[in-house]
């Protein structure tokens, strides 16, 4: 049957889509999964009291989180566009379509730091697999760590071949690029971590860095550690750039959103801490600090590989996974630029990643020299690097997700929310539940993100 319903300026002709909902899972659960897990988690617990700080993050994530996290699949899968595109769809005449460029304009930000850092990652599986950590003191790591970071063209080279990764990745589509991706890496991913994590925990002298992970010392929990646990929630779940409000426009009407946003924090979560099992029992069994901070990746840990036995080939294992969960994230970022790319100007995928490439490699290139010949150029006191990381995550991010769950509480209403809940009332959500997913959209989600928001101005 033809159709001959003419489609909106812009609009390309056909729109991909997931094919599985196995294949909506991963792709969801790829874009939270990150470094955010593998890094920024594990020293986050070894600073804030460790199990505490745990239990207090779940919390967080579903109280805050999840109502986040809904709200932009209400958003993405009723508007069946890109981030802009679906705003201005579902608010014909309004000024709600700036909600979604904010979006893209902070995956563009983001990505161009992130694909410097997903280069030493990167660089450092070539390291494991040359077996360079061997014997190495963290004094000579650290060393290391700062000759290459900025170093000119290494650094580079190492950007420009993650970021071409990327773009490999996302040409071949949502089922053909991000869907197949994601089927086969975010399994290997769960299991290569669930293997460093049982080597890790039988290390001898490991037991202290299991009791750190799952014994509470609620002596040690401070208000800044309730801010460091809100703020991992939401950040770890990559909300607020509009990653999942793209990602959700691909699904397909019957798929069940309370089930896949749950699915999706619940995988993030257990991965966050299958990743603090594989880090923290092998810091304490090596009388490592368990608050070593960022440099915990990139020193602390090959330091560690270089005295555990086998350890060179658990390094090869560690940076594949590295890799891999910056992979799961960048495919998601670059993703929302180039749908709206696509969408926007009506341009061939193809095309779109290319232009998308360029433009995000050369900011890529600017950011990875802030740590070398730029390091003296800043802005507002801060690298481009810096700057990048500060506007998207202390701005952008925040502003991004605030403006969403008021749109999708207040704007789209209680009907559309319900609506999209119960898909058109195919699915049986209990009236309790609905209520108490509204409140959690239009109230909860907001004072969360008005307090990080606030904390972080204050700072």
């Amino acid at each position: 049957m033809t159709n001959n319903t003419k489609k909106p300026s812009g609009q390309p002709e056909k729109r991909d889509s997931f094919a599985t909902s196995f294949g909506v899972l991963v792709a969801l659960a790829g874009s939270a999964v990150g470094l955010g897990n593998l890094w920024r988690f594990p020293y986050l617990v070894g600073q804030n009291g460790g199990a505490a700080f745990i239990l207090i993050y779940i919390c967080f994530v579903i109280l805050a989180g999840l109502p986040v996290m809904l709200a932009e699949f209400i958003v993405g899968r009723r508007g069946q566009s890109s981030a802009r595109s679906a705003f201005r769809k579902l608010a014909p005449g309004s000024h709600w379509g700036i909600v979604g460029m904010l979006g893209v304009i902070c995956c563009v930000l983001i990505i161009s730091f992130y694909s410097v850092v997903g280069g030493w990652c990167t660089e450092y599986l070539f390291k494991a697999l040359r077996f360079d950590f061997t014997d190495g003191s963290q004094e000579n790591l650290k060393t290391m760590f700062s000759s290459f970071s900025s170093s000119v063209w290494s650094s580079i080279l190492c950007h420009t071949i993650f970021l071409a990764l990327t773009a490999g990745i996302v040409i071949g589509g949502v089922q053909k690029g991000i869907e197949k991706f994601s089927k086969v890496m975010m399994p290997l991913l769960f299991l290569i971590i669930i293997g460093i994590a049982i080597r890790s925990t039988t290390l001898p002298g490991s037991g202290p860095g299991l009791r750190f992970l799952f014994e509470p010392d609620w002596s040690k929990v401070t208000p800044q550690t309730f801010l460091a646990a809100l703020g991992q929630a939401f950040f770890s779940l990559s909300l607020g750039s509009c990653t999942v409000v793209t990602y959700a426009s691909y699904v397909k009407k019957d798929a069940n959103i309370i089930s896949l946003s749950t699915q999706t924090a619940a995988a993030d979560t257990i991965f966050a801490i299958i990743a603090g099992c594989a880090i923290m029992p092998a810091v304490f069994a090596f009388g490592i600090s368990p608050g070593e901070g960022p440099d915990l990746v990139f020193v602390t840990l090959p330091h560690i590989f270089s005295q555990m036995p086998l350890g060179g080939v658990i390094a090869i294992f560690f940076f594949v996974a590295l890799l891999l969960a910056a992979l799961t994230s960048s495919i998601a970022m670059l993703e929302v630029i180039v749908a709206f790319c696509i969408e926007q100007f009506n341009m061939k995928r193809k095309v779109a990643v290319a232009l998308v490439f360029c433009g995000v490699w050369i900011l890529g290139c600017l950011c990875s020299l802030s740590f070398g010949p730029l390091s003296n150029w800043k802005v507002l006191g801060k690298t481009i690097f810096e700057l990048f990381d500060f506007l998207s995550a202390n701005f952008l991010m925040l502003i991004g997700g605030l403006l969403i769950v008021i749109f999708a509480g207040w704007k789209l209403g209680k009907a559309v929310v319900f609506d999209e809940i119960t898909n058109g009332g195919t699915h049986h959500v209990p009236a309790w539940l609905l209520k108490t997913i509204l409140f959690l959209i239009r109230f909860m989600a907001p004072a969360a993100l008005l307090t990080i928001a606030f904390f972080q101005i204050h700072e």
